[in-house]
This record gives structure tokens, C-alpha cells and sequence, in this order.
């Protein structure tokens, strides 16, 4: 009855969920018109305008009035372009275009939005900041999706970007629908009061969803109670949202609230946030904006004792003479249902069911204070103020992560010297400075680096000076003496201009960066946009009406209950106490098995063991008895002899048993562990086990899956017998276990149980010692393990077209690979996954350099680690590479790791979509080819994702990274063709005297740049390695690991409109030079292999495509290896394996070891890979272990199934082959 009810509570939690979202999200359904191109002039505005053609009102998309777009009359990065679209509209997507037909346009740009025209907010996507890439030309459509929508009033297109060539030139377009909603306005001190039909009440379930925006960091939004205490409560509390549910005779401030779930931060930014509530019998989920928390509770929780009322904006009891300290909620509510009913409309319609207390209105009142955001260090807000005041008086509010920096300096007047206002170590720090005299320093305030607004005032008279902390004075006079403090006509908030403006201005302690607002000078609140607009003051590096600050510990990137804190640019961990190290405490301080410590060297005593690694499961402690095997010993509470006596049906005994770890981390060892074992000795007499007439046991026991057993003693797991039954020795024939025999003297049935899938044995049950003289004995041994099955899997590669392929690599946020490998090899790909455009690789780059390169939207990035001796000694290496939101690193053996910090603002999901492989090659037959298209036309839909985008025609490169190896006998030969839609092009070929050349064209009107290699044929039949790096204009080529060049190019720096990668023949070359035409028309017969552009991969998205592919096969392509003499079909050396599809026998503790030894291999040898994807355990090499928050959500389906009849005669091969006759090796 309990499942069927959890089936029918989820089912009606999905169902709400769906019409909430179809509540939040109005038309977005069909929401894709678009907005701005019948709006009329006056709904353009922009900071400035380069001439009245040049004007806003021309930024329309594909319109060539006026100059043909909006350019502003400098360009810098404080122009703007903003769009008034009349009403809150719902925007889902944005288009840019260039000025027509000039060299204006924009290549980056921001995206802010607001109701009201003031405070703006930027747009962001993966709770991260970050600009859109704009266009290359001046004529081509640039489309971006909008993941999540915008419901705003006015857009502001901030260019950060453009041509150096030319100037900022824009012309724009927004795509959506109109956007319904019904607000109400509190003002802190009035409520809604709902009261409902007991008939329609359901003390199991309450749905409520709610928009609001505030100023305000704390308020009760709503509170429902009941007489007994219970209640729901949702309160902002210092800008973030508390969820409390109390069930029991618990006030309500009471610390035993049975759920108390908190979600958001920096609420208080009079932006729209919104609220989702879901409470259907014990589970409860809790969604604030993108961020959601699921809340099971335990024990009696399905029932709540609560009124037929419900307050909104504050805790309103009229008819109860109730006082609670909580303050009301002053702000804006929007589209507030519950249960289905719309609340604020009943409101409107002045529903008997609605009471209304205090002022409300039903439009949004917009707050105008204007913040400031300070970018950088190096920012600062210059402002005047009257000489001839006797008193000077400063204030403002701030709000900031920085434990440090200036935030107001006024130089003295009559004396030299300062008066700085700074944050220290989180206090506000008052320091009046003159030269030769000590520096007079008063402290106010505490933690004021907690991202909270704070107020500060100061106020300077002859020698009174005070300072005032969120309303708290202290007063600076008695630290003076007699001296008079007249400070001057000049502030500086924030920071300090350059030493060559000839300003005295210091800063010890570097510039703030965080939010101010409501400055005022003299009483004088400061018009900030005046200082925007250039008529007030002077500033460097802020942002005016907006305050971009965010809280990076929300979502918490800090795993394994790692601490978060947080400075304005970057996060940090504290991962003391929680056993796992690294910048967001993912990796694990101790081994997953007392195999790998007895291989560290470790003698046997006590060792905390992390089983899954940097997984959710936490690490426990247990013994290790290093003998010649490392037994792993888990002892639980019941180890002592247990005798029973006087049971029977009606009450039986029952010996529980708890371990020393919790059944998850018991799973997850036993599943490591080669062999377990669990000793249970039970002797009996007169007391029978399994014979009962009816076929029911007598007694049994149950292991971890939470089934009755009732095999005992060593037995495999056959019903009711016992090991003497299996081995036909038992003290009566006619049974299958001794006890059965019922004797009066004492015998056993005791043995090992070792059926790895039901231990731990967690109960043993007893009903046959109620006769006369009856008894049993039993003893329980503890949890034996041992061996570790991935520790000692290992794979061999011996050829080229060697591959092993896996599922996807799911690592959005955090994940770490491992694997030891040995090889002979100079180079090789250990392993690669690809997304659209973000990819992973891991490889040795030369025999002494092992590359992790990697890129997730923020453009490609590598490490690097090399040794001063090689790599390719045919000894074991070890390689450990972690990425999360923080940090890219990789490891090799013991050599010093390298770092390569993430940036601040920028992509953090590593989103892939293909076959992990470890790597491919492909015989091209006469005349064949393989066209890899970047973009058919210019043309993309305006629904176009950010990722087709990125692809667009038009798209320019100023860099690329090519790599591949080949083999062949046949000059002339094309190797590889890079085209463009604008007749530039990049050529390898083969010419026909067998030399190497390399040819640029960047520049349809010259000739192309060629660059050859003539130090021998090399079309001769051996394997040969190509390497091609560009940065703008330089070029780094490298062949055969021996032959380097660098160069520069004459014909251009950027390859403009990519159009296809072509390997293999080309029917038109019309464009090209003789010699390229000339390889042309012959192509490419022989051996290509790991050919790489960028993050494309055109072989394996030809041979292998895990989803449509712009790839065009014709001829005879098929997959081989290079090993092979070119010319050949290599096919038959192919070795495949899919990680499922192992099998055979493997030898305990040892790897598979070199069947087929090729030092041609590209990763030739073994490859101890350890790639583990969390319940994926099987035998193959890598070791994969994800970020805590992700582990269960990312699991993926492992594909049993083998492609083909073909591809499993050819696995089954690999395996015998790889577990013949050969030596065995171990690895410590």
C-alpha cells in the first residue's frame, strides 16, 4: 500500500510541476515574434550617437535607412543601445548585425534587462556572467536563444568588442510574446489574508508558486499555522529564502522545526525572483529561480494540523491577539497561486475570501536609486564638493565579498595628509594620515563582507570627526586632540586615478570592488546619472545603474561538505575535516581498497577506506590484514556466540546485525572487491533448518537486498541447503543440511558464506528450539574482502586503429580520470570525448610530454606536464587529471602538478555528447574522400542555439591546431584541405617530388604562403606525424617529432567564413593553386590517422557518429590501421572493444599483459586505464568519478549491445588474444 501511495504522491508532484511551469511561462510555447521592428523611434535610446544618421532609431535588423545602423560617437566600453518594448514582454531570443556595409560591428556585447529603465540587471546563463559573441562582418545574422527567457520592459545591448578596423555599429532584433501577470504592491506593514473552503482542503498537499522583487532583505511572504503549532512558513531572511515546515507541538520559533530548507541569495535586488513550493505528503520540494532542493522527511510527517487561512506579506491574525517578531514583506508579489488559485486576482475582484490589511496596489512601484557597480580594482568614482562648508558630511551604502579595499579618501585641507575610509580584515577602518605623524585609526563594525548592503556615514567638523556603521556611531574626537580636521572639496570613492592625473589619493590596501548606491555629499544625494553621462564627476571602470554582484557559493561548488567563501572575482573551499583535498574537495585523501594501500606499502592495521572515490559515499574505517593477500575486514555488533532457546513460529528470534559502515558503502566494497566472504557458524540440536512440511524454512537469514536466504554454510545459492547437501555428505542422506536430521546431540552446519550480491548478512531469524531439550548456537564472523577488481584491469592497444569506446563522459561540473599506461610509443591519444564545440583529450604529445587539452565554451585550453626523462620507457606512468568550476589540473607520477585557473566569468558546464574513445584510423581507398561541413550557407534560423551559432559561415579563425598522421606511397597526394566561403584556404599536400608542403591562403587577392619540406619523400610507405599550430600570423609546424619550424604568414592573420574540411580527393578546386589543384585531382590513397582540427575529429565523426554528423563519406573509407604497408587493407588489425562486452577470465591481481607487443602502436603496450564512471565498474582503463551534487542525477544507461556480428567476433578475439600465454606483471 506504501509504494502504491509514493507512486501516486510522485505522480501528482510531476503533474503540479507541469502546471506551474505552464503558469510561469505564459505563450512561451509560441513565443518567438519578433519585437523591435515595429516599435517606433522613440522607443531607441542610446548614450550617445556619431551623427543624427547614426542615430538608435536606424538599429534595426536588416534595415538600411539613415547609415545603415546605430554607432555611437566614441567607441568605448561605456556606449549603450537600448530598446523600451512598452510593456514586460517575454524576450526568448536576440539577433545582431554589423552598421551596413561599413567595417562598424560588434564582436562581443552584454545583454542587461529591467522593468523600469533604471537598475538593471545582466543577463546570465549557467549562473555565470558572461558576454555574446556578436558578428565578423557587418551584413551576417548572429541569433543567440535566450536559456532562461527574459521578461522585462527594456533591453540594453552593452558593447564590449568590435572591429578594430572600424567603429561600434549595430543593428538588433529580439524575438518573443507578450508576458500576462497580476502584481500587488506591500508596503511593508499590509497583508493578504485566504480563507478557503474546509471542503477543498488537503492536509497532505500544498502547491504554491509566486513571482517577487524587493529592496528589502527580510519579510515573511507567507505563513500558514495551525492551532497545535504546526506550520509553513516561507521568509526572506538577509536576501535569502527560508522554507520552514513544523509538524509537532513546536512554536515557531523553536529550533526544532522539522524542515527548515534555505534557497537563493541577494534576493534584494528589486529583481524578479521566483518561488516554488511543492508539499505532497513527506516530500517536499523547494525551487527559487534555477536553484531546487528535494526535502524527504522521516517519521510521521504526512499530516499537518493547520487553519483554513493562509497569509501573504506578513503574519496576519485578526481574530487572534498574536505578536511575533518577523517583519512584514515590502515589495512586489506577482502570479501568486495556491493550490490552483489565482489569490492576487481575488484580490481584484474584492473576494470575500481575501482580506486585505494595511495599503496595497495592484501596480509595482519602482524604487529609483541607482547603484554602482565597482569592476575592478583599478575603478574609482571621482566627485566635488563645496569648498566653502565649515562641516563635510559623506554617506552611502556598500555591499561587497572583499575583506579589503579603499572606500573613500578626501584629502585635508590646511595641513597635508588624508582621510581614508577602508575595509579591513571585514571592518570598516577610519584612518586619518599626515605626514610625520602616526597614522589615527578607529575600527566600526564587523563581517561587513558578507554581501549584504551596509550604510556608512561620515561627518567631519574642525575636530569633531564620527563615523556611523548600519546606525551604530563612533566617535573619532577623543583620538585627535586639539588639531582640526577640515577635509577637502575632493572624494574619491573606491579607488584612485593614475599618479599622472597629479592626484595625492591613496590606497593601502588596493580599490573595492563591489556595489555602492544612494551617495550623498553635504545631505546632497549625487545624481549618478549625471555621472553616467559625463556632466558630473569623473569614474573609471564602473557600471552605473546596475550592481553586478553574485554569490558563487550558490550553488555550492564545494563538495563533500566542503566550506564556501567567496571573495567578488572567486570562490574558495575550506576542505578541512571532510577527507577529501583539491580546490572544491573532490578528490579523496584515502585509497578505495586495502589492496591499493598494501601496494603503497602500508602494513595491516586500521585504514579509513573511500570506496566510490571522489563520490557521494563518505569514507569509513576498517582493518587491513596485510597478509600475502590484503584482506579487508568489517566488523559489525554481534560477534559473540548467540544461544537460542524457546522459539518458535509465533515467536521466532531475530539476531540483527549493524555494521561499521552503511549499506551503500558496503555495496560499493563488496562490488570493488574480487572475492567476500562471511563466516556464520550455527550449531544446533533438536533444531532444524530448512524441512518443514509445507516446504518453508525453519529458519533463514537476509543479506543486503533485503531477501530471506535460506542457504547456509558455503553452499552456492540454492534454496533450503545447506554445503553437506551440495557435497552429498550430510549425517542423514534424506536431508540436505545436518540439522535437519534433528538429532539430540549437538552438530553444525557452519561455513563461509561468499555469494557476493547478498552480503553482508544483516538478520538471522530462528524458530525451532521451542521442544523439549531443543537449542541453536550461532556466530556471525565478520565482512572478509579481498583484491580490487578495477585497480588491476587493464587494457592492451597494439596498433593504431586500437580502440576501446565508452558512454559519455558526464562531468558538467567536476570530474577526475586516472589511469596507468606504459608504453613504446613517441605519441598517442590516451582518450578523447566530444561535444559540439566542448571536448576533452588526454595524450602523450612526445615521449617526455603527457597533454590534458580541454575546452567548455570559453575557447580551448592545455596543460602540459613534461619530465626530464620519457615517458615511452615501456615502464608504468600514472595520470590523474581533475576539472571542476575552480581549476583544470594534471598529474603525472610524482612530478610537480600543473594548473590552469578557470576564468572568473565565463562557461563552467562541460557539455559532451559522443563515445568516449581511446583513438581511430581510416584506409582511404582510390579516389574516396571524407567532406566535414562547418556550415552548408550563410543562412540559420533565428531559433538557431548558441552552439549552431558558433559555427556560423561567417565565423573567423584566428588560430587552429591541426594534428594527424599518415602513411602512403603515391605523389602527388592531398592530404588535407581547409575551405572557405571567401576563396581562402589552407592545403598539406604531398607534391609530386614527395616533398611536404603546406600552404596558406588568408587573402583572396595574394598568393598563397607556401612552406615545404624536401628533406625526403615522404610518400615512401612509413607512418609519418604532422603537427600544425597557428596564432594569428605565426605558424608552428612540426613533422616526425624531429623536423620544426616557425614562421610567419604574409597572406593574413585570420581565416574568415569557414566553410568544410576536406581529407581525401576534391572534385572543384578551381580556386586553388596548380600544385594544390594538382594533388587535387589525385587524392589520397594509404593510411590516415588521429586527424584532429581544433576540437573536430572528422574520422570518428565519419566512422563513428553518435548523432547526425555534417559528414560526407564517398568512395571506399573504411576503418584500419596504419600499421599495415599503405596500399593494403588493414582492416583485419583493427582491435575493437566496447567496456561492456568483457569477458573471459582474468587472472587475480594481475593485469592483462602484452599478447601482441607493436612499438608502433600509438599508445603501443598496455594501458592500465582506471577510467571508473561511477556504477560502472567493469574492466576497462579509466577511472571516472563525478562531483557530489551530480553523481545520481548523471548516471547514464550503459549500452549492453555490440554493433555488429562482426564487432563481436572481433572483441571475443581481442580478449583471447589479450589473456593468452604471457608473462605477468605487477605494478606498485
Amino acid at each position: 500500500m506504501g509504494s502504491v501511495t509514493g507512486a501516486v504522491l510522485k505522480t501528482l508532484l510531476l503533474l503540479s510541476t507541469h502546471t506551474w511551469k505552464r503558469v510561469e511561462t505564459g505563450n512561451s510555447y509560441d513565443c518567438d515574434e519578433p519585437l523591435v521592428s515595429a516599435l517606433p523611434p522613440a522607443s531607441f535610446s542610446s548614450s550617445s550617437e556619431l551623427s543624427s544618421s547614426h542615430g538608435p532609431g536606424f538599429a534595426r535588423l536588416n534595415r538600411r535607412d539613415g547609415a545603415g545602423g546605430w554607432s555611437p560617437l566614441v567607441s568605448n566600453k561605456y556606449q549603450w543601445l537600448q530598446i523600451d518594448l512598452g510593456e514586460r514582454m517575454e524576450v526568448t531570443s536576440v539577433a545582431t548585425q554589423g552598421g551596413y556595409g561599413s567595417s562598424n560591428w560588434v564582436t562581443s556585447y552584454l545583454l542587461m534587462f529591467s522593468d523600469s529603465g533604471r537598475n538593471w540587471k545582466q543577463y546570465r546563463q549557467e549562473d555565470s556572467i558572461w558576454g555574446f559573441a556578436g558578428n565578423a562582418n557587418a551584413d551576417s545574422v548572429v541569433y543567440y536563444r535566450l536559456q532562461p527567457s527574459i521578461k522585462a520592459r527594456f533591453l540594453r545591448f552593452i558593447p564590449l568588442e568590435w572591429n578594430p578596423k572600424g567603429r561600434i555599429g549595430m543593428r538588433i532584433e529580439v524575438f518573443g510574446c507578450a508576458y500576462r501577470s497580476v502584481v500587488i504592491d506591500l508596503d511593508g506593514k499590509s497583508s493578504l489574508l485566504y480563507r478557503f473552503d474546509q471542503n477543498s482542503l488537503s492536509s497532505i498537499r500544498d502547491i504554491i508558486s509566486l513571482k517577487f522583487k524587493t529592496m528589502e532583505s527580510d519579510g515573511i511572504l507567507l505563513h500558514r499555522a495551525g492551532p497545535s503549532g504546526d506550520h509553513i512558513t516561507l521568509e526572506l531572511r538577509r536576501g535569502k529564502l527560508f522554507l520552514l515546515i513544523n509538524s509537532g507541538e513546536a512554536r515557531l520559533t523553536s529550533s526544532s522545526t522539522l524542515i527548515n530548507l534555505t534557497l537563493g541569495s541577494l534576493l534584494d535586488d528589486q529583481h524578479w525572483h521566483s518561488v516554488l513550493i511543492q508539499r505532497l505528503g513527506k516530500q517536499v520540494n523547494f525551487t527559487v529561480d534555477e536553484h531546487r532542493r528535494h526535502f524527504h522527511a522521516q517519521g510521521e510527517f504526512n499530516y499537518l494540523d493547520l487553519d483554513y487561512e493562509i497569509s501573504f506579506g506578513g503574519i496576519s491574525a485578526p481574530a487572534k491577539s498574536v505578536s511575533l517578531p518577523y517583519k512584514h514583506f515590502h515589495g512586489c508579489l506577482e502570479n501568486l497561486y495556491y493550490n490552483g488559485v489565482d489569490i492576487i486576482g481575488l484580490a481584484k475582484q474584492h473576494s470575500p475570501r481575501i482580506i486585505t490589511m494595511g495599503n496595497t496596489s495592484f501596480s509595482c512601484s519602482q524604487p529609483q536609486s541607482v547603484p554602482l557597480t565597482f569592476l575592478s580594482t583599478r575603478s574609482y568614482l571621482v566627485l566635488s564638493a563645496s569648498s566653502k562648508e565649515e562641516a563635510i558630511s559623506a554617506s552611502f551604502q556598500f555591499r561587497t565579498w572583499n575583506k579589503a579595499g579603499l572606500l573613500l579618501f578626501s584629502e585635508l585641507q590646511l595641513v597635508s595628509g588624508g582621510l581614508l575610509l577602508l575595509l579591513s580584515d571585514g571592518k570598516l577602518k577610519l584612518n586619518l594620515h599626515q605626514p610625520g605623524k602616526s597614522p589615527s585609526d578607529i575600527t566600526a563594525g564587523a563581517g561587513l563582507d558578507d554581501g549584504q548592503w551596509h550604510s556608512v556615514s561620515l561627518s567631519a567638523k574642525r575636530s569633531h570627526l564620527s563615523v556611523t556603521v548600519d546606525g551604530h556611531v563612533t566617535p573619532a574626537s577623543p583620538w585627535l586632540g586639539p588639531e582640526q580636521v577640515n577635509p577637502g572639496s575632493i572624494f574619491y570613492f573606491g579607488g584612485c586615478p593614475d599618479k599622472n592625473f597629479g592626484s595625492k589619493c591613496k590606497s593601502p590596501l588596493g580599490g573595492f570592488q563591489g556595489c555602492m548606491r544612494l551617495i550623498s555629499i553635504n545631505n546632497k544625494m549625487v545624481d549618478l546619472i549625471a555621472v553616467q553621462q559625463g556632466s558630473l564627476g569623473n569614474f573609471s571602470d564602473l557600471q552605473i545603474d546596475s550592481c553586478g554582484i553574485s554569490d558563487r557559493c550558490l550553488p555550492n561548488s564545494c563538495e563533500h561538505g566542503g566550506e564556501c567563501s567567496q571573495s567578488w572575482s572567486t570562490f574558495y573551499c575550506n576542505c578541512t575535516n571532510t577527507g577529501y583535498t583539491g580546490a572544491t574537495c573532490h578528490s579523496s585523501v584515502y585509497e578505495q581498497s586495502c589492496e591499493a594501500y598494501k601496494h603503497r606499502g602500508n602494513a595491516s592495521g586500521f585504514y579509513y577506506i573511500d570506496s566510490d572515490g571522489s563520490g557521494p559515499l563518505q569514507p569509513f574505517l576498517l582493518y587491513c590484514n596485510m597478509t600475502e593477500t590484503a584482506w579487508t575486514i568489517i566488523q559489525h555488533n554481534g560477534s559473540d556466540l548467540m544461544r537460542v532457546r524457546n522459539t518458535h513460529s509465533e515467536n521466532p528470534h531475530t539476531g540483527v546485525f549493524e555494521y561499521a559502515a552503511s549499506m551503500e558503502q558496503l555495496q560499493a566494497s563488496i562490488s570493488r572487491a574480487e572475492h567476500c566472504q562471511q563466516e556464520l557458524v550455527y550449531y544446533c540440536k533438536k533444531s532444524r533448518l530448512v524441512n518443514q512440511q509445507d516446504g518453508s524454512p525453519w529458519s533463514w537469514w537476509v543479506g543486503r537486498t533485503n531477501e530471506t536466504q535460506t542457504y547456509w554454510g558455503g553452499s552456492l545459492p540454492v534454496p533450503q541447503k545447506c554445503t553437506c547437501g551440495l557435497e552429498g555428505n550430510c549425517i542423514d542422506a534424506q536431508y540436505y543440511c545436518n540439522c535437519d536430521a534433528d538429532r539430540s546431540e549437538w552438530t553444525n552446519d557452519t561455513g563461509f558464506l561468499s555469494y557476493k550480491e547478498h552480503l553482508p548478512v544483516t538478520k538471522i531469524v530462528i524458530t525451532d528450539t521451542g521442544r523439549p531439550h531443543s537449542e541453536a548456537a550461532y556466530k556471525l564472523g565478520p565482512l572478509l574482502c579481498r583484491g580490487d577488481r578495477p585497480f588491476w584491469n587493464a587494457a592492451s592497444f597494439n596498433t593504431e586503429a586500437s580502440y576501446l569506446h565508452f558512454p559519455t563522459f558526464h562531468g558538467e561540473l567536476s570530474a577526475d580520470v586516472s589511469f596507468f599506461f606504459k608504453t613504446t610509443a613517441l605519441s598517442g591519444v590516451f582518450l578523447e570525448n566530444l561535444g559540439i564545440s566542448d571536448f576533452i583529450r588526454i595524450e602523450l604529445r612526445s615521449p617526455t610530454t603527457v597533454t590534458f587539452s580541454f575546452d567548455v565554451g570559453n575557447g580551448p585550453f592545455e596543460i602540459s606536464v613534461q619530465s626530464p626523462t620519457h615517458f615511452n620507457d615501456n615502464q608504468w606512468h600514472h595520470v590523474r587529471v581533475e576539472r571542476n568550476m575552480k581549476e583544470a589540473s594534471l598529474q603525472v607520477d610524482e612530478l610537480l602538478p600543473k594548473i590552469q585557473a578557470a576564468p572568473t566569468d565565463g562557461h563552467v558546464l562541460l557539455q559532451l555528447n559522443s563515445q568516449l574513445f581511446v583513438e581511430i584510423s581510416a584506409y582511404f581507398g582510390s579516389g574516396s574522400s571524407v567532406i566535414y561541413s562547418f556550415q552548408e550557407n550563410y543562412s540559420l534560423s533565428k531559433n538557431s542555439s548558441f552552439h549552431a551559432a558558433s559555427f556560423h559561415g561567417d565565423m573567423k579563425l584566428s588560430r587552429e591546431m591541426i594534428k594527424f598522421s599518415f602513411r602512403t606511397t603515391r605523389a602527388p597526394s592531398l592530404l588535407l584541405y581547409m575551405s572557405s566561403f571567401y576563396k581562402e584556404y589552407l592545403s598539406v599536400i604531398i607534391a609530386k617530388n614527395g616533398s611536404l608542403q603546406i600552404r596558406y591562403k588568408l587573402n583572396k587577392f595574394q598568393e598563397p604562403d607556401v612552406f615545404s619540406f624536401d628533406v625526403k619523400s615522404m610518400a615512401d610507405g612509413q607512418l609519418h606525424h604532422i603537427k600544425i599550430n597557428r596564432e594569428e600570423g605565426m605558424v608552428f609546424m612540426e613533422i616526425d617529432e624531429n623536423t620544426r619550424r616557425q614562421t610567419y604568414l604574409s597572406s593574413g592573420t585570420e581565416f574568415s567564413a569557414v566553410k568544410s574540411l576536406i581529407l581525401g580527393r576534391m572534385l572543384e578546386y578551381g580556386d586553388v593553386d596548380q600544385e594544390t589543384a594538382l594533388a587535387a585531382a589525385h587524392g589520397f590513397t594509404g593510411c590516415l590517422s588521429a586527424v584532429q582540427f581544433n576540437h573536430v575529429a572528422p574520422l570518428k565523426a565519419a566512422l563513428h557518429p553518435s548523432h547526425p554528423a555534417p559528414v560526407t563519406v564517398t568512395g571506399h573509407v573504411t576503418e584500419s590501421s596504419c600499421v599495415a604497408p599503405a596500399g593494403t587493407d588493414a582492416t583485419s588489425r583493427e582491435r575493437t572493444h566496447s567496456f561492456a562486452d568483457h569477458s573471459g577470465k582474468m587472472d587475480d591481481r594481475e593485469p592483462l599483459t602484452h599478447a601482441i607487443r607493436s612499438d608502433s602502436a600509438v599508445i603501443g603496450g598496455l594501458i592500465a586505464v582506471v577510467i571508473f564512471i561511477l556504477l560502472c565498474v567493469s574492466a576497462i582503463a579509466v577511472r571516472i568519478y563525478q562531483q557530489k551534487r551530480l553523481y545520481k542525477r548523471n548516471e547514464a544507461k550503459r549500452s549492453e549491445n555490440v554493433d555488429s556480428a562482426e564487432a563481436v567476433l572481433k572483441s571475443e578475439l581481442h580478449i583471447r588474444n589479450a589473456v593468452g600465454e604471457s608473462q605477468k606483471e605487477y605494478f606498485f
